[in-house]
């Protein structure tokens, strides 16, 4: 079959594109899926770079978040027809993640464990479903399940253009929040104030705390005037302190990620005195990613792709993901 593998660490130059990568067979327990669409994530880059602490099994085929139809059932598997229409949860049980631990979704076929599998409703493309799992599913466990965000409240969505961001804006917007998005060029401030962005910011033009404070004011420590509610920050680094800055007393600071360095600078002064609370967030449960499947097949929720490319280009996609050249979800297809 054609396939994307990773030999090895490092640039672009470590991924192949080969036309005669093995066939995968499924095992007891398992299922053969066709694969119709493999979003891309962040993560899919630092598996390419290496992780500290994480031994990744090469050659491997990297991509988490698959969607497609089963081709063929391994022994044992019950409830499950071919032909079906899957979304794959990328955690397999007891192993890790796809991409990482097991091959992944830039190829023409995967294996995966039946547990996996959840069905993707009608009007469910391949591709918005393979959107979901990662960006999705994460940001609706952050806003929701952990961050509780309720009707009329504000949040601060940074980096707003990416898979993570773009999914934080169009959930804290269902959820009835006024929503203010950065991003590092007003090109991608016009596509997200399409998406119903209320307040956007150029933090390449200018600080995003001078901009919070002078239009809903600087938080006050003895009531809670001034601030947003909530800032979402999966890039840590030196966004870490100012999003302290900008909330107002009692707001949470949602974390999933640390794109731009996972040890920032802290000021634990704002912390007591603002009483703020620090919330971090680690993927999605499968619950997550079925509420997600029904918004998206009701089209209450319709996830945002920037583009669709083949798999012989799948090597460029991800650093077109790595370059930030890219608003919302990239998509490679078989």
């Amino acid at each position: 079959m054609r396939a994307l593998v990773l030999n090895a660490h490092g640039g672009p130059e470590a991924l192949s594109y080969e036309t005669a990568y093995p066939d995968p067979v499924p095992g007891p327990g398992e299922v053969l899926v066709k694969i119709g669409a493999c979003a891309l994530n962040y993560h899919d880059v630092f598996t390419r770079r290496g992780m500290p602490g994480i031994k990744v099994p090469l050659p491997v085929i990297p991509g988490l978040d698959i969607a497609g139809e089963v081709a063929a059932l391994g022994a044992g598997v019950a409830g499950v027809a071919t032909g079906t229409r899957v979304l794959i949860d990328p955690i397999w049980p007891g192993i890790g993640l796809m991409g990482e631990m097991r091959d992944g979704g830039l190829a023409e076929y995967c294996v995966a464990s039946a547990q996996q599998l959840i069905p993707i409703p009608e009007g469910v493309s391949f591709a918005e479903a393979a959107a979901i799992p990662v960006a999705y599913g994460t940001a609706h466990r952050m806003l929701t399940t952990n961050g509780s965000i309720a009707p009329g409240e504000s949040v601060l969505v940074l980096g707003a253009s990416g898979g993570v961001g773009t999914a934080s804006v169009m959930i804290a917007k269902a959820a009835g929040a006024m929503v203010i998005a950065t991003a590092s060029s007003d090109t991608k401030l016009e596509r997200l104030q399409s998406l119903g962005v209320d307040h956007v910011i150029n933090y390449a033009k200018t600080d995003f705390v001078r901009e919070i404070h002078a239009r809903f004011g600087r938080p006050q420590r003895r009531s809670r005037d001034g601030g947003v509610d909530m800032v979402v920050n999966y890039t840590g680094g030196d966004t870490w302190v100012p999003s302290l800055r900008v909330l107002k007393r009692g707001g949470r600071l949602m974390v999933c990620g640390a794109t731009a360095g996972f040890a920032p600078a802290e000021d634990l002064r704002y912390i007591w005195s603002f009483e703020l609370k620090i919330l971090g967030s680690n993927s999605w449960a499968r619950s997550d990613l079925e509420r997600l499947l029904d918004l998206a097949a009701s089209r209450q929720l319709v996830p945002v792709i920037d583009r669709v490319l083949p798999l012989s280009e799948g090597a460029a996609a991800i650093s077109l993901l790595e370059d930030r050249q890219v608003f919302g979800k990239i998509i490679v297809a078989p």
